[in-house]
């Protein structure tokens, strides 16, 4: 008896797949159940899940609480729309989230989406200015290797690269910079800030970490000082926590680390576990207050028919729960303590450019053009082979996996990891 499951070569005719040219992509394996970090597939074998589906799942699949908690609330109220009429996960969740978050968060717009939450934080940031009288505040700053999503805002203020090139007709022109690194930059930076401010409706960064553009980590002085620009020239600063929040980079969130307070803040991903689609822009009072009026058209027109979705905020509060009752910062360092002795080893390795490990992150970077197509199904091969689930892309592998991963499920990871550089050394 075959393996493959019906439903699979059933729907494979009619599937579109992401980020895949569908001429050439191999079958993607049918996976049937999945618990902790573990993946089951439909022939028996298991994978542990190296990238945690995207970098969402923080606690792991399937955990039993968030689990019971969407169980519940699906019998209760499964959805109903936000606009008029309210439920008790969202307004628990806002309140929790703002307390949580800190860092001056008093408001939470809730969407379903992580590049929705930059499109509603970018929308936020530009009437911000509108409803001021600022009109001439239109464009926003971003960085080189920076990534803040797919939809059309998002791309615009994005860095140049394959997630965007085929739709550049359709994004806005805004102001790209280097992060700046040391003291005559940030002077540069500074400059140029200064000379475009009149313009400039919000800055919007990756704290600490740039994920998609390449695993580009810097420090935390760095954040805090750019941070301070942006506050001396009166620019918004939206921090796009979608990658780096609850507790990815070594502490619940990334501006926490830096001692810094955004304007407005981006979270997704993680933000139900993993578990359900939601995601949140949250707003500092001074940001939220610009939008208080006797004019009807100072309100914020944004409003997805699945916002606050009850279920997806119900897995959110039961996550919250969870960072609450279980040591995830604790687990996190001693992660990133494995992760780096781990990975190390490979800086000698020919093809590597460079090792980098922060938090619960461990990204190996090789030379550039070495990940073909070719060497990516090769190194996709041998991670299964090897028990592992790994998804490289770019000039990178890197590995994020649940932060709760066991010790003998990463050892799995990084024996397959050995295994991969093995075939190229």
């Amino acid at each position: 008896m075959s393996s493959t499951p019906a439903w699979l070569a059933d729907g494979w005719p009619h599937i579109w797949l992401p980020y895949a040219q569908m001429q050439t992509v191999q079958q993607p394996l049918p996976v049937v159940g999945a618990q902790g970090s573990m993946l089951k597939l439909a022939d028996g074998r298991e994978l542990v899940d190296g990238i945690a589906s995207w970098w969402s799942m923080c606690h792991g699949y399937q955990h039993p609480h968030i689990v019971k908690a969407i169980t519940k609330q699906a019998e209760s109220l499964s959805h109903v729309m936000f606009g008029g009429l309210a439920h008790e996960p969202a307004y628990t969740l806002a309140a929790r989230l703002c307390k949580t978050v800190g860092m001056g968060m008093e408001r939470a717009f809730f969407c379903e989406s992580g590049s929705v939450s930059v499109e509603v934080a970018l929308k936020i940031a530009l009437q911000y200015w509108r409803n001021k009288g600022e009109t001439k505040r239109t464009k926003f700053i971003s960085f080189n290797h920076g990534y803040h999503g797919d939809t059309i805002g998002a791309m615009s203020v994005s860095a140049k690269s394959h997630f965007n090139a085929a739709y550049d007709s359709l994004t806005l022109r805004n102001y790209s910079l280097e992060i700046p690194q040391d003291e005559y930059s940030f002077a540069e930076f500074s400059d140029t800030i200064a000379a475009i401010r009149g313009q400039t409706a919000a800055l919007i960064i990756e704290p600490l970490v740039q994920a998609a553009g390449g695993f580009r980590m810097y420090s935390a002085d760095i954040l805090s000082e750019i941070r301070r620009v942006c506050r001396e020239h009166d620019i918004l600063f939206i921090a796009d926590e979608i990658a780096t929040g609850f507790s990815r980079t070594g502490s619940m969130f990334a501006c926490q680390e830096a001692a810094i307070e955004p304007d407005i803040i981006c979270l997704g991903k993680a933000l139900t576990g993993g578990h359900m689609p939601l995601s949140a822009t949250l707003a500092s009072a001074k940001v939220f207050d610009a939008f208080l009026s006797d004019d009807a058209d100072k309100a914020l027109m944004h409003g997805p028919t699945f916002m606050a979705h009850p279920i997806a905020c119900a897995a959110a509060n039961a996550s919250l729960d969870i960072f609450e009752r279980e040591p995830r910062l604790a687990e996190v360092e001693s992660l990133e303590i494995a992760l780096w002795e781990g990975l190390h080893a490979f800086k000698d390795t020919p093809t590597v450019v460079d090792v980098r490990v922060k938090g619960a992150i461990g990204v190996i970077e090789f030379t550039e053009g070495f990940l073909t197509s070719t060497t990516v199904r090769a190194i996709q091969e041998a991670s299964i082979a090897h028990g592992a689930w790994l998804r490289p892309f770019d000039n990178v592998l890197y590995l994020m996996p649940p932060l709760n991963i066991r010790e003998h499920e990463l050892a799995t990871l990084l024996t397959a990891t050995n295994a991969i550089l093995s075939l190229h050394h």
